[in-house]
C-alpha cells in the first residue's frame, strides 16, 4: 500500500473537528441484504478499475443489489477518505491498507468484523493482523503482498552460484561474485534514500530480529538486532555493491534486464512485468525467500475490506465481501489481476499451486511481518528512511543513526 500524503496526525484532528468520535453509528445491520439497494465500494488504483466487472457479474446474480464501484486514485485516496469520515459519508465498503487502518479505526470511522463469518484461520496471519486495531478486527484480508528476492539464474552460472542465496552471508558473497566473475555493473539493488526506503530495509531489519515498535508499543530500533540490519545494509554501499543515489521513478527492471542489476527485493507484481516487458529473460530469472539473518522474514502488504461504521447496507456489504474473500472469489481475482489471495485456500490449486515461483511467495507470507496498525506511522517510519540514509551515505555509523531514530520514534509512540 502506498504511503499516506498526509500525515495520521493531521487526518485524526480533521476527523475529530468535524464532530466523529469512537461512538460511531449504532451499528446496526440496517437494510436486509437481499432487499433493493445500492452498494457503494471504493477501491484504489488498479483494483478499482478491475472491480467494476466483478461488481457487474455480482449484481447479475444478486439482482437486488446494485454494487457502484468507484475507482479512487492512490493518490487521492488518503484524502479522499478522510474528507469522507469528516462527513460521515464513507461508502458502504472501502479498500484499506494496514498503514490506514490504526488512524481510521481510532476515529471511530469503522464497523468491527464479524468474525462468526470470517475466520482468521482462512488468512495468512499478517494479513489478518493487518486489521487489527486494539485487539478489535475492523478488516477483512483481501489480497496480500510481501517481498522476495529476484535474481538472475543465468548470471549466477557464470559467476560460478549454484543456488539461491540463503543467508546475509551468502547474499554478500552473491552480490561480489556477479560483479567479479559475471560482470555485473551492481551486486544488488536496495534503495539508498528518500521516501520509503524502509520498505527496502524491512528484510533485513525483520531476519535481523529487529522491529521498529515491539508488541507492547515501545521503540526499538536501537536494539542490538536492528542494529545488526543497519550494519548489514550499509555494507553493499560501503563496499560498492549497491548505488549510492537512484532517480526518482527509477525502474530496477531496466537494469535486472541488461544485466547491470542481478539482483532485488521486490514483490509479486514483478513477475508480470518481467514476463511482459522482456520474455526475452524466461528462463533466465527465478525468485526466492530473503536471505536469512536470525531468520527469513519479509515485510507484509496488500489491502483489506472494510466497511462504514455509518453503512445502513452492513448485510449486504458482508455477504459482498464474503463473495469476494472465499476460495473461488480469490482465485477469480488473481486471474484478473495477479493479486496474491489473502485466503490460504485458494492457493491449493491451480497456477497458485503449480507455480513454483508463486509458492516462494506463499512461504515467504507464512512468516511475513505486518506494520503495527498506528495512526502516526508514516511519521514513524520517515524517521527510519532518515536513519538508513544516513548510514549508506556514510553520515553516521549504524548505532549512530539507530540511537538518533530511536530517539526521534520515542517522542512520536509517547
Amino acid at each position: 500500500m502506498h504511503r499516506a500524503a498526509r500525515t495520521a496526525t493531521v487526518a485524526i484532528a480533521l476527523a475529530t473537528a468535524f464532530g466523529i468520535t469512537a461512538c460511531g453509528s449504532s451499528g446496526g445491520e440496517g437494510v436486509a441484504a437481499d432487499a433493493k439497494q445500492t452498494l457503494t465500494v471504493w477501491a484504489m488504483g488498479a483494483e478499482g478499475e478491475k472491480l467494476g466487472d466483478v461488481a457487474k457479474e455480482y449484481t447479475k446474480a444478486n439482482p437486488n443489489v446494485n454494487v457502484k464501484v468507484t475507482p479512487v486514485g492512490w493518490d487521492v485516496a488518503h484524502q479522499k477518505l478522510v474528507s469522507a469520515a469528516a462527513a460521515s459519508t464513507l461508502p458502504d465498503i472501502a479498500q484499506m491498507g494496514g498503514t490506514y487502518m490504526g488512524e481510521f479505526a481510532e476515529i471511530g470511522a469503522l464497523e468491527p468484523v464479524d468474525t462468526k463469518v470470517f475466520d482468521e484461520k482462512d488468512f495468512f496471519p499478517a494479513s489478518w493482523e493487518q486489521g487489527v486495531v486494539d485487539g478489535e478486527v475492523y478488516g477483512v484480508p483481501w489480497y496480500v503482498d510481501t517481498r522476495v528476492l529476484y535474481y538472475r539464474t543465468d548470471l549466477a552460472k557464470e559467476a560460478g552460484i549454484d543456488k539461491a542465496p540463503a543467508t546475509w552471508s551468502e547474499l554478500r558473497s552473491a552480490a561480489e561474485a556477479y560483479q567479479d566473475k559475471a560482470g555485473t555493473k551492481w551486486g544488488l539493488n536496495i534503495q539508498p534514500s528518500g521516501l520509503d526506503t524502509v520498505q527496502s530495509f524491512y528484510p533485513f531489519l525483520y531476519s535481523s530480529g529487529g522491529e521498529i515498535i515491539d508488541k507492547d508499543g515501545k521503540a526499538v530500533i536501537d536494539s542490538p538486532a536492528a542494529v545488526k540490519a543497519f550494519e548489514e545494509y550499509g555494507t553493499y554501499f560501503d563496499k560498492g555493491l549497491a548505488k549510492k543515489s537512484v532517480q526518482p521513478g527509477y525502474d530496477v527492471t531496466k537494469d535486472f534486464n541488461k544485466g547491470d542489476v542481478p539482483m532485488f527485493f521486490s514483490g509479486p507484481w514483478i513477475m508480470t512485468l518481467l514476463n511482459d516487458q522482456y520474455p526475452d529473460l524466461a528462463g533466465k530469472w527465478a525468485v526466492a525467500k530473503v536471505p536469512a539473518g536470525e531468520k527469513s522474514v519479509s515485510m507484509a502488504g496488500g489491502s483489506s475490506l472494510v466497511i462504514s461504521k455509518d453503512s445502513d447496507n452492513k448485510a449486504a456489504a458482508k455477504e459482498f465481501i464474503t463473495y469476494l474473500t472465499d476460495t473461488k472469489g480469490q482465485e477469480d481475482w488473481f486471474k484478473r489481476t495477479s493479486d496474491l489471495p489473502a485466503a490460504t485456500a485458494a492457493w491449493e490449486s491451480g497456477p497458485l499451486a503449480e507455480d513454483p515461483n508463486l509458492q516462494v511467495f506463499r512461504e515467504q507470507m507464512e512468516t511475513a511481518k505486518n506494520s503495527p496498525p498506528l495512526p502516526q506511522w508514516s511519521e514513524i517510519t520517515s524517521k527510519v528512511d532518515s536513519a538508513v540514509e544516513a548510514v549508506t551515505q556514510g553520515k553516521e555509523s549504524a548505532e549512530d543513526a539507530a540511537k538518533k531514530a530511536q530517539s526521534e520514534v520515542e517522542g512520536l509512540v509517547k
